[in-house]
């Protein structure tokens, strides 16, 4: 009995070829293996105080100016009136130097040394009555020495009123009002720089974009500098991948790539290098020669193009072929 021949052999054996070849050239393209990224903002905690509020959530999309968080004020509420009180202070004592003497300060002056001239004459009268006195030794040599020490004592005290009565006349030294001002400088330096960390207490967004990580909650109180708020932001996700050694000579900014998003890669995307790293992420003690080195990879980012690029979420895996 004649077999039937049949026609559709050969075209199914071309087309398992086909794809077995397709299969390989697609496993032999030079690929990079990453994740979907955004840039990202850390807003760190400008002082240690206990979280007030907190005005978004978790994967909410913000504009720029918009209020995140709020920390308790009562410190740096009084922190500010503080300084604020020394800067008034400061003005103020300026002022006072800038004005000169008061003319009460200055008749009180006269009319000390007015009773300072008064004493001296005394004391002189009655060392000058004690002298012959003393010559034909009437009196003690003690009371006469303690007769012109007084004396002397006196003139020191003329002396003294005489040069307070003339720095009241002259008024103060320029140095002096230049340290006042420089004092008061100081003040409103450190009243500005306290004005912006007490300002800083309410946390608002630097730029527009999605809230991706509060790593404190309501009441919690983080030290400065901890990251009370990581937002993403861009127009556009990158691709942020890790190049292997061998195709890291092969790849330069500026490169055309295509991106594979999702575990399958069932989304493509054309793509440009826009930044790769010159040392290695990771470089194990034993790769750095011979075959193992091989093992070394290179940070890298891409930029996505094309529509519905930026409705794509952080964090799904791709891989990234480039152009041989």
């Amino acid at each position: 009995m004649k077999q039937p021949h049949s026609r559709t052999r050969p075209p199914l054996a071309l087309l398992v070829v086909a794809l077995l070849a397709l299969a390989a050239c697609r496993d032999d393209a030079p690929q990079a293996l990453g994740t979907l990224e955004y840039d990202r903002i850390t807003l760190p905690a400008p002082a240690a105080e206990r979280i007030a509020d907190i005005a978004v959530r978790e994967g909410e999309r913000v504009e720029a100016g918009a209020r995140i968080l709020t920390l308790e004020r009562v410190r740096g509420d009084a922190q500010l009136a503080v300084a604020r009180a020394d800067v008034a202070r400061q003005r103020e004592a300026l002022e006072e130097l800038r004005n000169g003497a008061r003319a009460e300060d200055i008749d009180q002056a006269r009319a000390n040394l007015a009773a300072a001239r008064a004493q001296a004459r005394d004391a002189r009268a009655y060392l000058a009555r004690l002298q012959p006195l003393g010559a034909r030794q009437l009196v003690a040599a003690s009371e006469l020495d303690r007769a012109r020490a007084a004396a002397g004592s006196a003139d020191a005290q003329v002396a003294a009123a005489r040069a307070v009565l003339a720095e009241l006349d002259n008024g103060v030294r320029p140095e002096q009002i230049a340290q006042a001002q420089a004092a008061l400088d100081a003040a409103q330096a450190q009243l500005q720089a306290q004005s912006v960390t007490t300002g800083r207490l309410d946390l608002v967004a630097p730029r527009a974009g999605r809230v991706d990580s509060l790593p404190y909650r309501l009441g919690d109180e983080a030290p400065v500098g901890a990251p009370l708020a990581v937002l993403l932001v861009g127009e556009a996700p990158h691709a942020r991948v890790y190049v292997p050694e061998p195709l890291r000579a092969g790849v330069e900014v500026g490169d055309r790539a295509t991106v594979l998003v999702g575990a399958a890669g069932e989304r493509r995307y054309a793509g440009r290098v826009r930044m790769i790293r010159s040392e290695p992420t990771f470089t194990p003690y034993y790769a750095l020669s011979g075959r193992d080195a091989a093992r070394l990879s290179y940070l890298a980012e891409v930029e996505l193009e094309g529509e519905g690029v930026s409705e794509l979420p952080a964090g799904l895996p791709l891989r990234v072929e480039f152009a041989r």
